[in-house]
């Protein structure tokens, strides 16, 4: 008896097994690329079951329903925020040469924000400088401070910000602060604690819980960092408000951009839909979208990127950008697990004489996501392309300059989670002296690199390559 009862549960188990199996055949590849697919079956087809339950936890790249249908009010709630920077004298519409036509329309097609004149930027590279920049700010601030960051932590930097933030609550200053809450997980109730007692407006985006009546999904994270003080002042970029040395004995190197100028008052309209996004307010107060005489600068615009943007993808753009490119293009990112489009692009663009080159960071602070990204290395060296792996420290700035004319700095990596999980923020900037100065930071990045050669990689052992292609196999779900 006790044979036959074993006998019909290893039955239905197997027979749920291939229900699973072939089931999930059908319905993983629709509106899935052929790299996810390809992944997601193969994990379903030697672990159906714990595959399945992986897949109804983080198997679609969307939001719940109450979120977008949120998201679908957002146009309309923030339409004088829209207008005003869309038609006001002080956001004015610049001329821009032929060559930069077709990405500027590309990203106002993608994010609905256009081309800007009139911006001063200034690239910042030291990271404690970074902080004093942004805590002298605060403690100027006459109307308002807006903070959005994945990770606010509390410890020495983190502290500070908290304290130029709670004198200029004090002051009267309307302060309000965004943090996600997995990035910040570790720091979040003692961040949100002392925020509050000084009287600044603080939320968690994306809360996650299981007994949580609206829980977000623990993959899907607000990645942006933003930082806009009195719609004037305007920082975007890698860094998070937390010390440089944050884990495993990594010291963090990062590129921050301070901005004034129209573009900020996008950066303010991002910070808006988030906020509006987490708290059901709206921020459209005209004090937050200024008229002020335009004035000489860069040209700049801003693209919000994100499940809740399903046509906003900053993966597109760079794919885009990279064809467009004419001379010289360089990529700098911690993590690089590239679509199989970005890699075509790659390799046609060195084909056409463009030199391409890659910055990544020789150390790590996620092993399996850095074994995939080395899979792709040999594909590329073969190709043409450039790899630097810089030595210094572990640099976590994320930035691509084209040719001479175009420079993308933001929160984004060059990788499938934050082209298609992550909402992210990136500031495209259209001037010479601006790319310039950031090809600077680029070329001290090539001085303190060790350079790959197909040579020297393809010498690593059988077991490195093994694990880095058994890596790579996760890659589309990393």
């Amino acid at each position: 008896m006790l044979l036959s009862d074993s006998a019909a549960w290893a039955g239905a188990y197997l027979a749920l097994e291939w229900t699973i199996r072939v089931v999930m055949l059908v319905v993983v590849p629709f509106r899935r690329s052929p790299d996810a697919a390809r992944s997601w079956l193969t994990l379903v087809f030697f672990l159906p079951i714990p595959a399945l339950a992986i897949y109804l936890l983080i198997g679609r790249p969307t939001y719940p329903r109450w979120r977008r249908d949120r998201f679908a009010k957002l146009p309309k709630l923030l339409a004088i925020a829209i207008k005003q920077i869309a038609h006001s004298h002080f956001c004015r519409r610049p001329f821009l040469p032929s060559n930069l036509e077709e990405p500027a329309l590309l990203i106002e097609k993608l994010g609905q924000f256009p081309t800007l004149a009139g911006n001063d930027v200034e690239i910042c590279p030291n990271y404690d400088q970074l902080i004093d920049n942004v805590v002298s700010d605060i403690n100027r601030a006459k109307r308002s401070v807006h903070l959005l960051f994945y990770i606010f932590a509390d410890d020495a930097t983190g502290r500070r910000v908290m304290e130029a933030l709670g004198q200029a609550a004090r002051r009267g200053i309307a302060c309000r602060v965004l943090i996600d809450a997995v990035g910040s997980r570790r720091w979040s109730r003692r961040v949100v604690k002392t925020l509050t007692s000084h009287g600044v407006d603080v939320r968690r985006a994306l809360p996650v819980g299981l007994l949580r009546r609206r829980s977000a999904r623990a993959d899907l994270r607000n990645h942006r960092k933003i930082a806009v003080i009195d719609s004037r002042i305007g920082y975007v970029g890698s860094q998070n408000i937390v010390d440089a040395a944050l884990d495993r004995g990594l010291v963090n190197e990062e590129l921050m951009v301070r901005v004034t100028g129209p573009v900020v008052l996008e950066l303010q309209a991002v910070f808006a839909a988030d906020w509006f996004m987490e708290t059901d307010q709206v921020l459209d107060a005209p004090v937050l979208f200024p008229h002020r005489a335009p004035g000489d600068g860069a040209v700049a615009q801003v693209l919000a990127s994100g499940p809740d943007y399903p046509d906003a993808g900053v993966g597109l753009l760079v794919t885009a950008l990279i064809h467009g490119a004419r001379e010289r293009v360089v990529i700098t990112t911690p993590y690089f697990i590239p679509d199989e489009a970005l890699v075509q692009a790659l390799k046609t663009a060195v084909l056409r004489g463009v030199e391409v080159s890659l910055v990544v960071p020789h150390e790590t602070d996620h092993l399996l996501v850095h074994l995939a990204q080395r899979s792709y290395y040999a594909d590329l060296l073969r190709s043409g392309v450039r790899i630097h792996s810089y030595r210094e420290q572990f640099l976590h700035a994320k930035h691509i300059t084209v040719d001479r004319d175009i420079a993308l700095i933001g929160s984004s990596n060059v990788d499938i989670r934050s082209f298609v999980l992550n909402a992210e923020v990136s500031l495209v900037v259209y001037d010479r002296s601006v790319v310039q100065l950031l090809r600077l930071e680029q070329d001290r990045y090539f001085a303190a690199s060790e350079v790959l050669t197909c040579e020297a990689w393809k010498a690593r052992s059988i077991l490195t390559k093994t694990c880095e292609n058994l890596a790579r196999l996760a890659a589309p779900l990393l």
